[in-house]
């Protein structure tokens, strides 16, 4: 059974830092690309980042993978009240792509993690 599970996810004031993780099994982890999205309360779910072998989206914030740990993680440095949101990740048994921030062309979801950041 695949699973994609996010944690990591908090209240923190504006300036500060999180780091969420997304730990997967029950796929080959180093075949799938994984990607980070977010969703504000009354907005579309918007792609941040995406990682497949050693490539990554580089963004605002930064993305990386532990192939020992089946895990990617996204550091968010510098948050502000707009990042509020719902965190997800996503599995998607192909690279990351040009398309990475459709949501259609992944596989699997984790539940997701909230993230609140206080002005």
């Amino acid at each position: 059974e695949v699973q994609l599970v996010e944690s990591g996810g908090g209240l923190v004031q504006a300036g500060g830092s999180l780091r969420l993780s997304c730990a997967a099994s029950g796929f080959t982890f180093d075949d799938y690309a994984i990607g980070w999205f977010r969703q504000a309360p009354g907005k579309e779910r918007e792609g941040v980042s995406c990682i497949s072998g050693s490539d990554a989206v580089k963004g605002r914030f930064t993305i990386s993978k532990d192939n020992a740990k089946n895990t990617v993680y996204l550091q968010m440095n510098s948050l502000k009240p707009e990042d509020t949101a719902v965190y997800f990740c996503a599995a998607r048994g192909d690279r990351c792509g040009s398309r990475w921030f459709r949501r259609v062309i992944y596989d699997y979801w984790g539940q997701g993690t909230q993230v609140t950041v206080s002005s």
